[in-house]
């Protein structure tokens, strides 16, 4: 008899913190561009909607890396993926560091942004594995959490040394943090945490569930809200709002305080309801989109609004991370990686439309318009058609998945 896989183990709390470390480091990455967009900018001698394309480039790049590279690696043990994820990830970023020219600055970003959704979805059911049954929402907020502190920390840290050291530094920094996860997922990591029999064709089978890629849509236009303002947040507080430029970290901190709140109070509303949270999510967002668009030329309520999209984000993306694993329980892996592919979507189409909007010259505060509408949007979607028709069982509108998956493995042991 063997024990299942969801099986808490003892060394969950060193794994966990491996998976959020590497959470960290993806995340300061992901969202250092941003905090560094005019400087990119003016270094390569383009304007900052054009620069904004390294950002499209890299949500491009999750959105095709990750479905693709969790169903080409099914076979692989799920550690050993984890390595190497990371390992094409921290030379993607040394590449992105040596750019020359905006293309291949988006090429760079491409490239970097293909493992970071295979490594979240990979990362999110080795947690799941570790800390055990009926707390999946957890284990994904321990790993996001790392993405989150990285806006506290990383962010401004990686935005201060671009700023002090050119842009390329922040790169650089991140390739450091690379090598350092790459260690800490290498002694931390349990050897067959999170591992089962699996193939592309099974993966592959996966996809076909309606109610899969309706939340799939729902989360790719919805979360595109917050990404429309976040893209284009240095020069908006700096143009608009009239914070100094070195006030630039400080602000950034604030939000990613409230990512990490948000994923915090996300991971513990969605072990209660998953759907509510939904709900609350993209409800929450559009509210703080709007505190934004009316409150972005004054300092305190702007820096107020940016906290409060941190928070009401991860709640959103923490329940809809979940929402999509509980949509595909034989496959958590493709479930998790569809999310941030998702979420990405939501990225590009974000960063792609403020940038539009801001090119027509109706101004920088009208990205969080666009977002309102973005995030309403994916609502709607969610509420239409997201209900899951009588007598499915791909997936559960609340808690009924986790005690479903616990009683299927004490079944099998």
């Amino acid at each position: 008899m063997t024990a299942p896989q969801d099986a808490p183990t003892t060394r969950s709390g060193p794994a966990l913190l491996a998976l959020a470390m590497g959470g960290f480091t993806i995340g300061t990455t992901e969202f250092a561009t941003m905090g560094l967009l005019s400087y990119v900018a003016d270094d390569l001698g383009v304007s900052i909607p054009t620069a904004g394309h390294a950002i499209t480039a890299y949500a491009v790049g999750v959105v095709v890396g990750a479905p693709l590279l969790t169903v080409l690696a099914a076979r692989l043990p799920r550690k050993t993926l984890l390595l190497v994820l990371m390992a094409a990830y921290t030379l993607a970023n040394v590449l992105s560091a040596t750019a020359g020219s905006i293309e291949t600055l988006v090429a760079g970003r491409f490239l970097a942004g293909l493992p970071h959704g295979a490594f979240f979805g990979v990362g999110a059911a080795v947690g799941a594995a570790v800390a055990g049954p009926g707390r999946r929402g957890h284990a994904v907020a321990m790993m996001m959490t790392g993405l989150t502190v990285a806006n506290v920390v990383g962010v401004p840290l990686s935005t201060f040394v671009g700023q002090q050291l050119g842009w390329r530094a922040a790169f650089v920094l991140v390739g450091a943090l690379g090598l350092v996860t790459l260690a800490a997922l290498w002694w931390l990591v349990p050897a067959g945490a999170g591992h089962a029999v699996s193939s592309a064709r099974r993966e592959l089978r996966a996809l076909r569930n309606g109610p899969l890629w309706t939340a799939f849509v729902g989360a790719a236009i919805g979360f595109g809200g917050m990404f429309a303002v976040y893209s284009y947040v240095e020069p908006t507080v700096t143009r608009v709002t009239g914070l100094a430029s070195a006030a630039v970290p400080v602000v950034l901190a604030v939000f990613g305080v409230g990512m990490t709140v948000g994923t915090l109070v996300g991971g513990r509303l969605a072990d209660r309801s998953v759907q509510r949270t939904v709900y609350l999510g993209f409800g929450s967002t559009a509210a703080s989109l709007v505190l934004f668009a009316l409150t972005g030329q004054h300092p305190v309520p702007a820096v107020l609004a940016l906290f409060l999209l941190g928070v009401t984000s991860q709640v959103l993306g923490l329940a809809l991370q979940t929402r999509l694993m509980d949509l595909s329980p034989q496959t958590p892996s493709l479930g998790a990686a569809l999310c941030h592919s998702a979420l990405n979507v939501g990225n590009a189409s974000g960063a792609y439309l403020g940038g539009l909007v801001i090119a027509a010259g109706w101004g920088y505060l009208a990205p969080a318009w666009t977002g309102v509408v973005l995030t309403l949007a994916g609502l709607a979607i969610i509420l239409l058609l997201g209900r899951r028709p009588a007598g499915v069982v791909v997936g559960t509108l609340d808690d009924r998945a986790p005690r479903h998956e616990e009683r299927a493995a004490t079944a099998e042991a």
